[in-house]
């Protein structure tokens, strides 16, 4: 039995890890966490996260 709510939670943590890369690098600007080093370091990590949480839900049972 596959988990599709843990593949959407987990698409939409990379997405917004994605987003806060993006701001932490400065290209996408107009709020505080535009161009701060943090976002930048902590947005890959959040990406690696949420595939970490996708690829579990849908991995197949091995029962």
């Amino acid at each position: 039995m596959r988990k599709p709510l843990w593949v959407v939670v987990g698409g939409v943590v990379a997405l917004l890890g994605l987003l806060f890369t993006l701001q932490g690098a400065n290209v996408i600007g107009g709020s505080a966490m535009s161009g701060t080093t943090f976002w930048a370091v902590a947005g890959p990590i959040i990406i690696v996260i949420g595939l970490a949480v996708a690829a579990a839900g849908a991995r197949k049972r091995g029962r």
